[in-house]
C-alpha cells in the first residue's frame, strides 16, 4: 500500500494519499479525479562513525534534509 503524491488538474492543489490495489484516489480539496501523479524524491539517510568517532550523517534528498518533511532540520532522524 504506497502513499502517492498527486497534483489535481481541476484545482491544481498537490496532496499525498494512501493507495490500496486498484482504487482511484481523490482530491480532498474538490473532489475530482482528474489527478496526475507525481515524481517523488526518494531518499535515505545513513548515519556511521567517522574515523575520530563523530557521527556522520549522509542524505540522498538533497538539500532540505528529508525528501518527505519540509522542514529543514529534524530532531527524530539527526539532519540539519
Amino acid at each position: 500500500m504506497p502513499i502517492y503524491e498527486y497534483k489535481c488538474n481541476a484545482c491544481n492543489a498537490n496532496f499525498e494519499t494512501l493507495v490500496m490495489g486498484s482504487s482511484i484516489p481523490e482530491c480532498p480539496s474538490c473532489d475530482s479525479k482528474d489527478l496526475s501523479r507525481l515524481m517523488s524524491a526518494c531518499g535515505f539517510i545513513s548515519k556511521s562513525s567517522g574515523s575520530s568517532g563523530e557521527t556522520q550523517v549522509k542524505s540522498s534528498a538533497g538539500s532540505s534534509g528529508c525528501g518527505s518533511c519540509s522542514s529543514s532540520s529534524c530532531s527524530s532522524c539527526g539532519v540539519g
